[in-house]
């Protein structure tokens, strides 16, 4: 089995947390990104779309059920959730094979 891909956060705003140290935080419309690449997971363009970069917050934290840096997420896209993982109780159930043909 292939290692989990680990995946950090692009997003359509920021805000800076003045309690953890004027630490950098995403906001708005987040995305699941790979460090490395210049597309987030779903295919959008990082610069045309002018995404901020968050390679020092996993992907897990800004799941607004997380807490977290999830303070100023408004919106997870749905298909980076698909891929990267999403957990919670808006997440869908894993597909599954109910009658399987002999």
């Amino acid at each position: 089995m292939p290692p989990r891909k680990r995946y950090a956060i692009a997003a359509s705003g920021r805000w800076t947390d003045e309690e953890e140290g004027r630490r950098r935080l995403p906001a708005g419309e987040v995305h699941a990104w790979e460090p490395g690449l210049n597309q987030t997971v779903c295919g959008l363009s990082l610069s045309r779309s002018r995404l901020d970069r968050f390679p020092h917050v996993p992907w897990e934290d800004a799941l607004p059920e997380s807490g977290g840096a999830a303070d100023g997420v408004r919106r997870v896209c749905p298909r980076c959730a698909s891929v990267a993982g999403r957990r919670g109780a808006d997440a869908r159930p894993r597909w599954q094979r109910v009658r399987p043909r002999p």
